[in-house]
């Protein structure tokens, strides 16, 4: 019986409404970068694994019902990616803080 994870990671992707918010939010992350970097002065490279993060999800939702395979794979990189960030902001808060 598999779990509830691997069929939630596994399951189809949401389609296109999903995959707008991811990308909203990839293009905010984004922003808030360039927006750092030019006036603030700020590296942020926090904010470069954020719009990995939401990007690599999107895509993930973007795809067709048929690769679900592909979808889970591309969720699963998402939440390594993500959850690295948080580990290093446990182990080196100095790159989140600055």
């Amino acid at each position: 019986m598999p779990s509830s994870i691997s069929e939630t990671i596994f399951s189809e992707p949401s389609g296109r409404p999903i995959s707008l918010v991811h990308a909203a939010g990839t293009l905010t992350f984004a922003g808030l970068y360039i927006y750092g970097r030019v006036v603030g002065g700020s590296s942020g490279g926090w904010l470069l694994v954020m719009v990995l993060g939401t990007g690599i999800a999107g895509i993930a939702e973007a795809l067709p019902e048929r690769r679900r395979q592909t979808a889970g794979v591309l969720r699963s990189v998402a939440i390594l990616v993500l959850l690295c960030l948080v580990v290093v902001s446990v182990v080196a808060p100095d790159f989140i803080v600055g």
